[in-house]
């Protein structure tokens, strides 16, 4: 074969311990990469009796070994003396007691790349040793407690839901990691010892959910927000229905009925054209233009300064216009189906989609022709639907798109195929003698990103980067694309780490700016549909003749490795909710709801974004091969529904825990209410002999109504009774905790370290913000390498701080520069106020 259109990933050895979901997962996309995976499992097989299984073992060669007896010991260490990566998920500790102590093996080989991957830190003292489930890691990180502004109002906490975002989460950062390795691995032949808990991934994964701005701006407050902070004031009862909660949602951000009795999802908010555009498709603006609606030209400062009580392409609107504004789009809905929405919305560039749930985003013709999903032969389910590739590469991703089904093989078959992979591998890193001594720097010193994006997922991924040493230069129009609730408010999560500068790349003397910052970087970043590419000068044609070495990293909504119907339309995070299933999941198809976590698919994407950037910095660091890598929302929103996402013939129904009122997956997996508050029992059938033996369950075994009887004993006995009893069985149990009670424990002045020695949860505080606000926010501290030098990045700067010092750095004289700024080709900022007032 020839090398060059090799998987970036060919002749990468992995040996994979991980059970559950996440790290079989990592090595899932390692595997779709191009890397040699054979996976491990005890004796009994999977811990996790589930289909899903074929997804994450795709790919594989798998076998069975008992690591506790010698043999099995032996037949491990010998196929780990024959890989480059090892990944385990258990609680920590438990491979070093097997026989297996990461540590001592890189003392004999450092080329070694290794992942731990617990449910909480291995330095958390108070949980390491917990039975950490998915469920239990969600409960005690407040996912369940902090379910969003609808459930507040509604009365309802804790609430639940099935998605797996803390492994989805841990997912695409625990492969940045080891991708990032591989890099630093090129240049100077050393591995490293990697931790990546669960718990800390669903903190960074929350992180949009948990930042607090002290003395916000009423401006930025939503119609829930205030009617929240109304209740409480006036000690009001949290009770609204689900229909009387759709009167307080924005008419830019809700969903409406359609023709044919299915719903569709609006997601234009904070965009003065999407608005626009989706009340001309709707045959309503000018019917609102004439009754006064405001267009206020200026967002950018103070309200007290606006010349208009509102404007198109603000959120969020006042009620006055929010009710005026719902009614019209309510009666114009249900004028089309849902279909025929979702057509005119993406053909008209606005963002929107219907509402559909899983098992039909699955079978949906735009996901099976763009390769978001494949199929698989499967020995045991037949042809199987399964999610494609997270990260692919343009051009070249067909031969990702034919996964093979897991292949059982012997220990001998194993390591033959293991012996194979190696030979795909040209070695010109160092080796033997000339590894060199570990430096304590980042894994992206001295790389350079041009960040081209907006909102969340796009920027999040740069962001990301910032924390292992890149040097981030965020280009922005000198006229802001969004109000400042999206285009402000969100930065101060991914703009931290960044230089801002602001420049018209529209014009001749901006474009120049343009080309020699290409010209002086390594990649291009960008969230835009293909469509966009060659008008703005970022086709691979275009950014090769200014830079030929450039990589580029794409990032969007619907894309797929293929073309499909809906490639070119927009959108954000909600949009691939509302149709891939989660809303009509979390909510029920009837009445669907947006995931209550903010960013729940963005964050994701961004560390997508990251991961495909590291894969393409490894490649060409190994081959001298420039790519250009991409990702997508939709490919994302595959990986948070790993259990649910994927289908056969003969498959069982599809349903999974959904629904407001559900609260557990089944009796024994469940919220329960105790004399002082609420335990999460995460737990099975196997169990119940050792809850028999517990003080106060008594009985459980011989009961008919297994949860009618945890709910007549759990509430004669406080939480805490029952945490430490559960914890003594070793059955998974937990207390619901909320963000804010994690926030107020693990918070501290910002210090200029990062939190990795501080367990599984740490915020910063930044009293001097440069907003003028002061920000606590959760820190950059999920991935733990033992060697590499993750550093503590700096706040978002105000918007056009650096333009002066970007462009004297592009080697502009101070002439050129205040011409630039008088004829507004540039700009130092967007308003007097870095979030307005």
């Amino acid at each position: 074969m020839n090398k060059q259109n090799q998987l970036p990933l060919a002749g990468v050895r992995v040996a994979d311990f991980g059970q559950q979901i996440a790290g079989p997962a990592v090595a899932m996309v390692l595997a779709d990469l191009g890397a040699t995976v054979v996976h491990i499992d005890p004796p009994g097989g999977p811990s996790w009796k589930h289909p899903a299984n074929a997804i994450l073992n795709r790919n594989k060669a798998s076998l069975c070994i008992d690591l506790k007896t010698p043999s099995g010991l032996e037949q491990a260490l010998e196929l780990i003396d024959n890989v480059d990566i090892v990944i385990e998920s258990f609680r920590p500790d438990v491979m070093k007691r097997l026989g297996i102590d990461f540590i001592k093996l890189r003392e004999s080989r450092p080329e070694l790349i290794t992942l731990s991957m617990p449910g909480f830190a291995s330095n958390d003292e108070l949980r390491r040793d917990w039975k950490a489930t998915e469920a239990v890691v969600a409960a005690m990180s407040g996912a369940f407690t902090d379910m969003g502004f609808n459930r507040v109002l509604m009365g309802l906490n804790p609430s639940f839901s099935p998605l797996p975002l803390g492994s989805s989460y841990s997912i695409t950062l625990a492969a940045s990691s080891i991708a990032l390795a591989l890099f630093e691995r090129e240049k100077t032949g050393r591995g490293d010892n990697i931790e990546v808990p669960i718990a800390a991934a669903l903190m960074e994964g929350l992180s949009y959910n948990s930042y607090l701005v002290d003395q916000l701006p009423e401006r930025y407050k939503t119609m829930r927000e205030l009617e929240i902070e109304h209740r409480k004031l006036n000690r009001i009862k949290m009770d609204l229905s689900y229909e009387q909660l759709q009167e307080y949602l924005d008419p830019f951000y809700r969903t409406y009925m359609c023709a044919d009795g299915r719903q569709f999802y609006c997601v234009c908010p904070s965009h003065r054209n999407h608005a626009k555009r989706a009340l001309k498709a709707l045959g309503i603006y000018d019917e609102l233009m004439a009754e006064g609606l405001p267009d206020v030209k200026d967002l950018h400062v103070p309200i007290s300064e606006w010349d208009g009580e509102t404007s198109i392409g603000v959120y969020p609107l006042p009620k006055k216009w929010a009710d005026i504004i719902s009614e019209k789009m309510k009666k114009a809905f249900l004028q089309k189906t849902s279909a025929e929405w979702g057509v005119i919305f993406g053909e008209g560039q606005i963002p929107g989609a219907p509402h559909r749930t899983t098992q039909e985003w699955v079978n949906s013709k735009h996901c099976n022709d763009s390769g978001l999903i494949v199929e698989v032969e499967n020995t045991e389910f037949g042809t199987m639907k399964q999610p494609g590739p997270i990260v692919w590469f343009e051009n070249e991703s067909e031969a990702m798109l034919h996964p093979k089904a897991e292949q059982k093989v012997s220990f001998e078959e194993a390591l033959v195929r293991l012996k194979e992979g190696a030979k795909l591998e040209d070695i010109s890193r160092p080796t033997g003698k000339n590894i060199l001594p570990k430096s304590g720097a980042g894994w992206l010193d001295g790389v350079k990103i041009l960040d081209l994006t907006n909102v969340i997922a796009g920027p999040h991924s740069t962001a990301f980067m910032a924390r292992f040493g890149a040097e981030i230069t965020k280009l922005d129009p000198v006229t802001p694309l969004y109000d400042p609730l999206i285009g402000i408010l969100f930065s101060f999560q991914t703009g931290v780490g960044k230089k801002s500068a602001l420049v018209n790349i529209m014009t001749k003397e901006g474009r120049e700016v343009f080309d020699r910052l290409v010209r002086s970087v390594d990649i291009v970043v960008i969230n835009a549909p293909d469509r966009q590419m060659k008008p703005l000068g970022l086709d691979q044609d275009s950014l090769s003749a200014i830079n030929p070495d450039v990589l580029f990293c794409r990032l969007d909504c619907f894309g797929g490795p293929r073309p499909g119907s809906k490639t070119n339309y927009i959108g954000y995070d909600d949009i691939i909710q509302a149709n891939s299933g989660i809303m009509s999941r979390f909510g029920k198809p009837e009445t669907p709801e947006e995931h209550a976590h903010l960013g729940t698919l963005d964050v994701n994407c961004g560390f997508a974004g990251a991961l495909g950037m590291a894969i393409a910095l490894y490649q060409k660091r190994k081959t001298g091969k420039v790519t250009r890598v991409r990702t997508s929302l939709s490919a994302v929103t595959n990986i948070a529904q790993i259990p649910f996402a994927f289908d056969y013939e003969g498959r069982g129904p599809f349903d999974e825990a959904s629904g407001r009122d559900v609260l557990g997956n089944h009796a024994l997996s469940h919220f329960y209410q105790t004399s002082d508050g609420w335990v999460l029992l995460d737990s099975h059938q196997d169990e119940l002999a050792k809850m028999e033996e517990i003080q106060g369950l008594g009985g459980i075994q011989e009961s008919h109504d297994v949860g009618r009887f945890l709910r007549e004993n759990l509430i004669n006995e406080s939480s805490e009774y029952w945490i430490k009893e559960f914890a003594i069985a070793d059955i998974a149990c937990a207390e619901t905790v909320s963000i804010a009670f994690l926030r107020q424990h693990n918070s501290r002045v910002a210090d200029q370290e990062v939190g990795i020695d501080r367990g599984s949860y740490a915020f910063s505080i930044f009293p001097d913000h440069p907003s003028g606000h002061c920000l606590t926010q959760v820190d950059p501290y999920a991935i733990r390498p033992l060697e590499a030098k993750i550093k503590a990045v700096t706040p978002t700067e105000k918007f056009g701080t650096s333009t002066v010092d970007v462009l004297q750095g592009l080697g502009y004289e101070e002439d050129d520069i205040n011409v630039m700024l008088e004829k507004r080709i540039a700009a130092t900022g967007w308003g007097r106020e870095f979030l307005p007032s």
